[in-house]
């Protein structure tokens, strides 16, 4: 499937089936697993540490919305009460995972970002009043056990920061995912420019005083990382949790943090250590299982 021929802008005379609803989730996830690539390319690496996470975290955003203008629907953009628990979300969530990716492995910050999952169940059951059903639970255990050996496996004191931030982005990811299905009535792409656009110029205080100065291919990767790795997988996200249970969304979405670590590998040769190994096949196995015991379980919420 051409990602280019998904449609960006929610149609109010053509609803999503369930079933097309997870295509836009698991190809979102592909497309926010290619941060393994970019971030952990020699070229970004090069950048000073002490920068490389505000650079990335101002100007990948900031791309993203640009980039990703074209596609709102205009008429149906409305500035409201509702979209500010998204924008803060999602600016948190930003520059505590980016500042993550930078301090620890690929792997780790992918995979400790989504204890969300846990906060995603919880906050739905609370705020959403969504059911959590007995696959889902079960595919949520899996998770949580591959998620727990990893971080008790590969303790590490050079990691420890990057490793806590990732915690901390797991909870404001929650908040961005929970926020998608609640503005599951607005433009997709208005609300996925309005997040990045205000990630970005929250943090862009903070970076143009450092006179930082990019290459012409450093300035190319990031405007790819903000357009196609960022902008573009949350509004096929918004999409997808506009059809289907905060549950299933989060669960779908737990293909990233097995996928990055392999292209970091592929590419880059970051090596993949067994906790990891056996942590992701744990995450997989819980799906695979959810999806084959309980396949209609995941009904379009109401």
């Amino acid at each position: 499937m051409q990602l280019s021929s998904l449609p960006l802008a929610p149609s109010p005379t053509l609803p999503l089936s369930s079933k097309q609803g997870r295509v836009y989730l698991i190809a979102a996830a592909l497309l926010w697993s290619l941060s393994g690539i970019v971030i952990k390319s020699p070229v970004i690496q090069v950048i000073p540490l002490e920068d490389r996470s505000l650079v990335l975290a101002c100007y990948r955003a900031l791309f993203a919305a640009v980039g990703l203008l074209p596609f709102v629907a205009w008429r149906r953009v409305r500035l409201t009460p509702r979209l500010m628990p998204s924008v803060v979300s999602f600016a948190v969530m930003n520059l505590l995972f980016v500042s993550a990716f930078t301090r620890t492995t690929a792997g780790a910050a992918s995979c400790l970002q989504y204890t969300s999952t846990a906060w995603v169940f919880l906050f739905g059951w609370l705020a959403l009043k969504e059911r959590i059903h007995r696959g889902n639970i079960v595919a949520l255990v899996c998770a949580g056990c591959g998620i727990a050996w990893i971080l008790f496996s590969e303790q590490n004191d050079q990691h420890a920061d990057g490793n806590l931030f990732a915690l901390g982005s797991g909870v404001a990811y929650a908040g961005v995912i929970l926020s998608l299905r609640w503005l599951r009535d607005e433009d997709a792409a208005w609300v996925t420019v309005l997040n990045h656009a205000f990630s970005g110029l929250v943090v862009l205080p903070f970076v143009l005083p450092r006179h930082i100065e990019l290459t012409a291919l450093q300035w190319s990767l990031v405007a790819l990382l903000g357009v196609f790795q960022m902008g573009l997988p949350y509004v096929l996200a918004a999409r997808g949790v506009a059809v289907l249970s905060v549950q299933e969304s989060a669960l779908l979405v737990l293909l990233e943090p097995i996928l990055v670590p392999l292209w970091a590998w592929l590419c880059w040769g970051e090596h993949v250590g067994w906790p990891t190994l056996i942590g992701g096949s744990l995450i997989i196995g819980g799906l695979a299982v959810r999806y084959a015991v309980w396949p209609d379980r995941a009904q379009t919420p109401p």
